[in-house]
C-alpha cells in the first residue's frame, strides 16, 4: 500500500492545471454573457475584417441560431484552426496593449463560443478556395472544402448547450432579441459607412428583417446624421444639435438632443470611444452634468457622442466584455463633454423640440362625426378617426347657411386683447418675420398668441419669464462669484483616508462655489465656509453627498445643483405670474427677450416654454389642404 508523502496531509488541497475545455468555458462565462454578447463579438470581427456589408440572422432570441455573414477579407484555409485557438489574433502583435485600433484584440471570442456551442466557420479570401471548420463543445473538427464567394460566414447553433446551467439564466426570446437589436444598432451607429441587416428566422425560411441600415455616403457628419436618423428615428435627427469640439488631442463629435426632447430613462444615450460602444460611468456622468441645469432628475438627455483620441490615452482592456474604458486624464474628457454640450445648447438659443408641436397638433384632432341614427343620448361612442377629406366633406355638408346663428357659440378661451402691429419703416424687419413673431392676443391670462410669417406661436408667459430671470441670476452669479458664509466654529467631518483624499482633490472647485474645505489631519476635513445663498447647511451631510456622487460618477454637482435650485426658486417667485394681464408692448418685449436669451425654449425643469404651429399644419386640421 502506497503511503502519502509526509509533507502533504490527506486534507491538503492539491493544485491542478485545468484542461483546455474547462479554461474555454470559464473564459466564455466572462466574454459571452448572453446571445447579444455573441452577436457583438462576431459582428466586431466582421468589422475588423473590413466588411462593407454585414448580415445577422438569429432564431429564438439567438439561443438556437446566430449567423453572421460578411464580405470582408476572409481567413485562409491554413489559419482556420488557429482562429479557434485561445489568444490567437490578427489584431495586435503583443508588443503594445495600448496601441489598439480594432474592436477585438484578445483572441478569446471564437474559442469561447466553440466551447459552449456548436460553431462553424466558412471563409474564403480573394483568389483562394473556400474552406470550413467546425467545433462543438470544445472539440475541433478537420478543415473541409466549402462553397462561398468571398468573405466569412460564422454560424453558432445551440448556444450554451455544453453548459446547460447557463440556459436557466436566459431571459425570454423576446427580451434576448431586443438585446441583440440594441447591440446591432450601437455597432451600426459606430460604423455609418457599413451596411447592416438583422433578420429573425425563428419561423424558418428567410424570416423577417427587424433592422436594416444601408451604407451611408458623404462626409462623416452627413453619414452619421443619416445613420442616426435610421437608427434612432427622424425625430431625434430633427431635434439634435451638432457637436464638434477638440481639446488637447481629444476630439468630440456627434449629436445631442434639445432638452425638450428628453426621455424617461437613459435608453437614448449612446457613447463611443475610438469607435467602440461603451457604457462608462465617467461619460454618463459628464452627459448628465451637461444637462443637469435644463432637466429635472426624472428626465434623461438623448445623445450619440463619439470620442476620438490617441489609443495610448485610453485603456480599453479593463473589462472582459470591453464595455468600459479608463482614460489617462478623465477630468479632461469630462470637461470637454460638458463644455461642448453646454456651448451647443447655448447656441440653440430659444429653440425647442419639434415634437412639442406634433403633440399639440395631435391634441387638436377633431372629434369624429357619428353616423345618423347610431348615437344614443348619454352614451359616448369610440370611432376610428376619419380622414381629413372625409371630415371636410362632412362639415361642408352639415354647415348651415351663413347667418347670425354661426356666432352663437360660447368659447372657453377668452381673448383679452387683439394687438395691432404698428406700421413698419421701409428698412425695418417686419415683426412677424422674427422667430417668435408679433404678439396678437393673450388668452386665459397666461398664454400669449403670436403670429409669425409661417404660422403661430403659443407662449407660456410664466414659464418663459421664469427662465429669463433664472438665466440673469446665473449670469450675475458667474460674474460676481458665490458669496461664502464663514462658520463661527468649523465643522469637523471624519472620513476614511481615501474619501478625504478624494474630496480634497476637488477642494478648489468647491471653494469657487462657496464651500471651503481644509484637511484636518488623518481622515478628517474641516468645513470652514458654506454658500451664503443656501442659508443654514448641514455641512456633514453635504460632504457625504458629494463623496457619494464622486464614487458613483467620478464628479459631483451637489453644491452647484443646490445653489441653482435656490436661484430657480427665486426666479419662479420673481417672474410674471399666471393670471396677469399683459399689455401689447410687454408681450412683444418678452418675445424679443426670449429670442436673445440662450435656453429660453425650455423652463427650468425642461418643459417647453412655447409651441410653434405651422400654418400648413393648422390648415390641414381644418381640411383646407
Amino acid at each position: 500500500m502506497a503511503q502519502a508523502s509526509p509533507n502533504i496531509s490527506e486534507n491538503q488541497p492539491v493544485i491542478r492545471q485545468l484542461d483546455e475545455g474547462t479554461i474555454n468555458r470559464i473564459a466564455a462565462g466572462e466574454v459571452v454573457e448572453r446571445p447579444a454578447s455573441a452577436v457583438k463579438e462576431l459582428v466586431a470581427n466582421a468589422i475588423d475584417a473590413g466588411a462593407r456589408r454585414i448580415e445577422i440572422a438569429i432564431a429564438d432570441g439567438g439561443k438556437t441560431l446566430i449567423r453572421v455573414t460578411d464580405d470582408g477579407c476572409g481567413i485562409t484555409e491554413d489559419q482556420l484552426p488557429l482562429a479557434l485557438s485561445r489568444h490567437a489574433t490578427s489584431k495586435i502583435d503583443g508588443s503594445d496593449l495600448l496601441d489598439i485600433h480594432s474592436f477585438g484584440f484578445r483572441g478569446e471570442a471564437l474559442p469561447s463560443l466553440g466551447a459552449v456551442g456548436r460553431l462553424t466557420i466558412t471563409s474564403r479570401v480573394a483568389g483562394g478556395e473556400a474552406a470550413s471548420i467546425a467545433v462543438a463543445g470544445g472539440e475541433m473538427g478537420p478543415v473541409k472544402p466549402a462553397a462561398l464567394n468571398q468573405g466569412t460566414v460564422v454560424e453558432l447553433r445551440d448556444l450554451f448547450y455544453a453548459t446547460p446551467a447557463r440556459l436557466k439564466f436566459m431571459r425570454t426570446d423576446r427580451a434576448e432579441t431586443q438585446a441583440i437589436n440594441d447591440v446591432v444598432k450601437r455597432l451600426a451607429m459606430a460604423e455609418p459607412f457599413i451596411g447592416f441587416t438583422l433578420r429573425d428566422v425563428s419561423g424558418g425560411g428567410e424570416g423577417r428583417v427587424t433592422f436594416r441600415a444601408e451604407p451611408e455616403s458623404g462626409d462623416l457628419f452627413d453619414a452619421l446624421h443619416g445613420r442616426l436618423a435610421r437608427v434612432l428615428g427622424a425625430e431625434f435627427a430633427e431635434n439634435a444639435l451638432k457637436i464638434d469640439a477638440e481639446r488637447d488631442e481629444f476630439m468630440l463629435t456627434g449629436y445631442a438632443a434639445l432638452p425638450t426632447y428628453s426621455r424617461g430613462s437613459a435608453v437614448a444615450q449612446f457613447l463611443f470611444v475610438n469607435g467602440r460602444p461603451v457604457k462608462d460611468k465617467l461619460l454618463i456622468g459628464a452627459l448628465r452634468g451637461a444637462y443637469f441645469d435644463f432637466l429635472s432628475r426624472d428626465r434623461h438627455p438623448a445623445a450619440a457622442l463619439f470620442i476620438e483620441c490617441d489609443p495610448h490615452k485610453v485603456d480599453v482592456n479593463v473589462h472582459p466584455a470591453k464595455s468600459e474604458v479608463r482614460f489617462r486624464d478623465p477630468g479632461m474628457v469630462r470637461g470637454l463633454i460638458v463644455s461642448a454640450l453646454r456651448h451647443a445648447l447655448a447656441e440653440a438659443g430659444h429653440r425647442a423640440s419639434t415634437t412639442v408641436a406634433g403633440a399639440t397638433l395631435g391634441a387638436f384632432r377633431p372629434e369624429p362625426v357619428p353616423q345618423q341614427g347610431t348615437a344614443t343620448p348619454g352614451r359616448i361612442y369610440q370611432m376610428d378617426r376619419p380622414s381629413q377629406q372625409a371630415i371636410s366633406q362632412s362639415y361642408r355638408a352639415q354647415a348651415p347657411e351663413p347667418g347670425f346663428a354661426e356666432f352663437g357659440q360660447s368659447y372657453s378661451a377668452r381673448v383679452e386683447e387683439v394687438i395691432e402691429t404698428p406700421p413698419q419703416g421701409p428698412e425695418e424687419t417686419p415683426v412677424e418675420a422674427l422667430p417668435l413673431g408679433a404678439a396678437r392676443a393673450q388668452v386665459h391670462e397666461n398664454y400669449i398668441i403670436a403670429q409669425t410669417e409661417t404660422g403661430m406661436v403659443i407662449v407660456d408667459q410664466h414659464a418663459a419669464h421664469e427662465r429669463l430671470v433664472y438665466e440673469k441670476l446665473k449670469h450675475q452669479m458667474a460674474e460676481n462669484g458665490v458669496a461664502a458664509q464663514a462658520l463661527l466654529i468649523p465643522e469637523i467631518v471624519e472620513l476614511s483616508e481615501g474619501d478625504c483624499a478624494r474630496i480634497m482633490e476637488i477642494a478648489d472647485d468647491l471653494q469657487k462655489l462657496g464651500l471651503g474645505i481644509e484637511a484636518f489631519g488623518g481622515g478628517a476635513v474641516a468645513v470652514r465656509e458654506t454658500p451664503a445663498i443656501l442659508g443654514e447647511v448641514n455641512a456633514r451631510a453635504m460632504v457625504l453627498d458629494i463623496l457619494d456622487e464622486l464614487a458613483d460618477l467620478g464628479d459631483s454637482q451637489t453644491v452647484q445643483a443646490r445653489i441653482e435650485a435656490i436661484l430657480s426658486r427665486v426666479a419662479c417667485h420673481g417672474s410674471i405670474r399666471s393670471g396677469r394681464r399683459m399689455r401689447a408692448e410687454e408681450m412683444n418685449a418678452l418675445l424679443r427677450e426670449m429670442e436673445a436669451t440662450p435656453h429660453s425654449g425650455q423652463c427650468n425643469h425642461g418643459r417647453p416654454t412655447y409651441v410653434e404651429l405651422k400654418l400648413s399644419d393648422i390648415e390641414r386640421l381644418f381640411g383646407r389642404t
